[in-house]
């Protein structure tokens, strides 16, 4: 079989070589998966938490073997991918914990009883990105398996060695065989195969705009359920009444954290003209702060991009002509240093003031670039936050109570903070609106996702 190079995008060196799997290695793991399903919904309810209160335990003590694999794969600082590893754990305990609470009704009817169940889908397939491989396995198999179904995780092909492991850890754990496997190899076979099986019956895609409409669009011939999580444009907007050293001292993680290869980053600072140039000034100093190196150091905020190709993609944004000026290159504010010698290094970028109709200003740059926009007043700060094709995260600054609640409502983003950059958690649902995508994840809202309601009506009529 043949095989791909698995890179260390800090060094350039192959860590690993891994099977490049196709279409006839997907329908064996799918007819695995449908036969392993009857087994797996018949496990009883508190069996089944137990089974992941357990798998959570193995991933709590292999945290530093997989956050070190994490780290090696995809070049995001060590201390993100213990964060990340922990979050893995805390969605299997959750789910654990929701098992037995996914519950139905019963409906007052006349002539009988009326009452509602949550069945599991069957087989599962779910396509997972490059820049948060572990993590969002998990937000895809702990409901997964929660609500009795069987899954398939295809990895993105240039970082899939987590998702390896946790399989392996998985079998360790007891979860039986075909209940959740793993197949690598590349996303236009794979991905094509998952979205058009007719034995699989959902499709969980997280990646691109791009490719959710092909996923979308493919998985329509069989009718299948399917859950989008694409990109984003977010923005943070700060108001002159903020804490401005706050929100200053915040926005480098908002936008440079995974090196900005997150589809949350805040890759806009929208901030209120009349204290444009003092936020600029606070956030000099804390951009300054933002170290770049050896992902494996504790002290590093910021690791390499994932691969040459992305690097020169995001370069591309401050090119010559991306700034206004035909001939000239893009006027930073601030650009930090880089390591020299091998690795896939991008410097942190701030360009300020940046215009609103500007291609890094408008479209999603998964890198850590951040264009400064200035705004007038709230009913601008609305536009410009919404200008945009996406609608998955933001954040508001404001010390105005009445403020905050107004654009929350206004904002079209699934997921906004105010006075904060934090977008995800566990226990809340997590998705976008517009070309974001649809449907949720994590939270309890994800169970009705991998479950459908089916509704039974018992006369009682003689």
């Amino acid at each position: 079989m043949a095989t791909t190079k698995i890179i260390n995008p800090a060094t350039e060196q192959v860590i690993k070589e891994v099977a490049i799997q196709g279409a006839e290695e997907l329908d064996a793991a799918v007819a695995r998966a449908l036969a392993a399903g009857p087994a797996w919904r018949a496990v009883a309810p508190s069996d089944r938490a137990r089974l992941l209160r357990r798998f959570a335990g193995l991933v709590e003590d292999h945290l530093e073997e997989l956050a070190a694999l994490e780290t090696a794969n995809v070049g995001k600082p060590i201390s993100e991918s213990r964060d990340e590893v922990g979050m893995v754990a805390e969605v299997f305990y959750f789910y654990a914990g929701a098992v037995d609470k996914h519950r139905g009704a019963t409906v007052p009817v006349a002539g009988g009883v009326d009452m509602t169940f949550h069945e599991p889908l069957g087989v599962v397939g779910a396509i997972v990105p490059w820049n948060f491989p572990i993590a969002i396995m998990s937000w895809k198999v702990g409901p997964a398996l929660a609500t009795g179904n069987t899954i398939i995780v295809k990895p993105a092909e240039i970082t899939p060695l987590t998702a390896l492991r946790l399989a392996e850890l998985g079998l360790e754990a007891g979860l039986p065989e075909g209940v959740l496997q793993v197949v690598t190899g590349k996303g236009s076979v794979l991905g094509t195969r998952l979205s058009e099986h007719p034995d699989v019956a959902k499709v969980a895609f997280t990646g691109s705009t791009e490719v959710g409409r092909e996923v979308m669009a493919r998985a329509s011939g069989t009718i299948k359920r399917v859950t989008l999580e694409l990109g984003g444009k977010s923005a943070s907007v700060i108001f002159a009444d903020a804490d401005l050293e706050k929100a200053a001292a915040s926005t480098p993680g908002g936008v440079f954290a995974n090196a900005g290869q997150d589809c949350c980053a805040r890759s806009r600072a929208l901030v209120q003209r009349s204290v444009f140039d003092r936020y600029l000034e606070l956030l000099a100093d804390a951009v300054a702060a933002w170290t770049v190196g050896d992902p494996t150091d504790p002290a590093t905020k910021m690791g390499p991009l994932v691969t040459a190709a992305h690097r020169d993609v995001v370069a591309g944004f401050l090119a010559p002509g991306m700034g206004g000026s035909p001939d000239q290159p893009v006027a930073l504010a601030h650009r930090g240093p880089v390591p020299d010698g091998p690795g896939f290094w991008h410097p942190v970028s701030v360009v300020a003031p940046a215009d609103p109709a500007w291609r890094m200003a408008r479209e999603e740059i998964f890198g850590p670039v951040l264009a400064v926009i200035p705004f007038d007043d709230e009913e601008e700060a609305v536009r410009l936050a919404n200008d945009t094709p996406f609608g998955l995260s933001g954040s508001i600054w404001t010390r105005d109570s009445a403020r905050s609640l107004r654009m929350a409502r206004a904002v079209q983003a699934g997921n906004l903070s105010v006075n904060s950059n934090s977008s995800v958690r566990v226990q809340t649902s997590f998705g976008g609106m517009k070309q974001s995508g649809f449907g949720r994840e994590l939270g309890l809202e994800a169970l009705a996702a991998y479950s459908e309601v089916k509704n039974v009506f018992v006369s009682t009529v003689d």
